[in-house]
């Protein structure tokens, strides 16, 4: 039987990163396509499994409308959705600079890549600011809710509809209540941190307001909106309660079903670190060309490939922003 040798005069095309550049791209350009196709499936992955819960928990998942209403210096204004779309602009406005940058870079243009690199350096700085403060007003809360034996939320409204804050009637009884911690637990296990007012405060505060009612987590299919409890229906409900929860968390979230948080935490997480990442990247290829190495290369090709990557994590958002907030 014959052996088969390679030799060092053997035809072999295989591409070794030279001068036979597969579809024109050169090695890592082509190495940062791979990565923006695979990171693209974990993307739908996330947002597939988003839509699969949602559409099972469709009768309990909060509304985008009623969570995201905040928006800097502006207290006590409902502002749905406002920052959420301020974000979008200022990321998607941050892929434009990129875009420039780029251009100014084929054009050996030292002084506009400096400066659109710059601006796309405060665009995502500005986005990741934003998106920590949105986070600490979802962890945080506004109006608090009641967690059922079953695991319902329930939260309180005026004869309006409009929510009300536990703040703005839960009594204040005098009772002692302590955190378990695990020098004190009979199972050496730490207990989260007490929230403002315990069950009996709010069952009381309730029971003197006879004008608020209680809304639950279910939507109402005629309405579109949330179903509101008669004065009689609420009490009972009431009576059925087990945590006071306020703000979102892992565990419990007082804007309805719990797979919300998760999912809020998880993919805005995963996102946010990309665009974080991005940010850094970007600095770094900054600083290189203010000291000119991409002027001693002769080419700003870092330029383009960081900007490949920049403008897939906006465009990672523009689906985010749809799924998320927006359907």
């Amino acid at each position: 039987m014959g052996a088969t040798v390679t030799t060092a005069n053997s035809q072999d095309k295989t591409w070794g990163g030279g001068d036979n550049e597969p579809m024109g791209a050169n090695y890592g350009k082509l190495m940062m396509w791979f990565f923006i196709v695979s990171d693209a499936l974990t993307f739908s992955g996330f947002l597939g499994a988003y839509g699969f819960s949602r559409f099972k928990f469709i009768e309990s998942w909060p509304l985008a409308d009623e969570v995201f209403t905040h928006f800097p210096f502006m207290h006590g204004v409902s502002a749905p959705m406002y920052y959420v779309a301020f974000m979008t602009f200022i990321l998607i406005f941050s892929s434009v600079t990129m875009v420039l940058a780029v251009d100014a870079g084929h054009q050996m243009n030292k002084a506009k890549v400096t400066i659109y690199m710059f601006l796309t350096i405060i665009g995502g700085l500005i986005f990741v600011g934003s998106q920590a403060w949105e986070w600490k007003n979802f962890i945080k809360g506004e109006y608090g809710a009641i967690e059922t034996q079953g695991g319902s939320i329930l939260q309180f409204v005026d004869k309006d509809g409009k929510r009300v804050a536990l703040a703005d009637f839960a009594a204040r009884l005098p009772e002692e209540r302590v955190t378990s911690t695990a020098n004190k637990s009979p199972w050496f296990v730490s207990e989260a941190k007490l929230p403002t007012y315990s069950i009996a405060e709010v069952q009381a505060g309730f029971k003197s307001h006879p004008e608020l009612l209680i809304r639950t987590e279910v939507i109402n299919e005629a309405t579109k909106q949330k179903t509101i409890l008669s004065r009689t229906d609420s009490d009972t409900r009431l009576a059925d309660a087990k945590y006071v929860v306020e703000g979102a968390n892992l565990i419990r979230n007082e804007y309805g079903n719990k797979l919300f948080a998760d999912f809020f935490f998880f993919i805005t997480g995963f996102h946010g670190f990309h665009v974080f990442s991005g940010v850094i990247i970007n600095i770094i290829i900054f600083f290189n060309v203010l000291v000119g190495t991409y002027e001693k290369r002769g080419s700003y090709e870092m330029v383009e490939k960081v900007g490949l990557y920049w403008h897939f994590v906006d465009l990672v958002w523009v689906f985010v922003f749809t799924v998320f907030y927006l359907v």
